[in-house]
């Protein structure tokens, strides 16, 4: 069983950046793809970017293309988001994922087998 555990939400002002992290602990997580999700209220939860286990395969919803990187170090068994020029639109509860069974990248939450709790974050105009 693979536990997930993100950090880095907060409250910044649009334009700002922020940094999340994920830590995954139990399992074999450096085998798994990663994504991030978020959800806004009264939304549902959609895909924000993903990363191959070997980290050389990206992928992002247009929306943030150009603005967030998703990267992840294995040895650490850390995956990261670093979100710039941030937008109120961009105010969700952010939610890391391992996705155990694909080699290639994915972005419905259906596809995805373990989650974290979610952090916050919320772009001030």
């Amino acid at each position: 069983q693979v536990q997930l555990v993100e950090s880095g939400g907060g409250l910044v002002q649009a334009g700002g950046p922020l940094r999340l992290s994920c830590v995954a602990s139990g399992g074999t997580p450096s085998n798994y793809a990663m994504g991030w999700f978020r959800q806004a209220p009264g939304k549902e939860r959609e895909f924000v970017a993903a990363i191959t286990w070997t980290g050389l395969t990206t992928d992002y919803t247009n929306s943030v293309k150009g603005r967030f990187t998703i990267s992840r170090v294995n040895a650490k068994n850390t995956v990261n988001l670093q979100m710039n020029s941030l937008t109120p639109k961009d105010t969700a509860v952010y939610y890391c994922a391992a996705d155990r069974n694909s080699p290639v990248l994915r972005r419905s939450p259906t596809e995805y087998d373990y989650w974290g709790q979610g952090t916050q974050v919320t772009v001030s105009s």
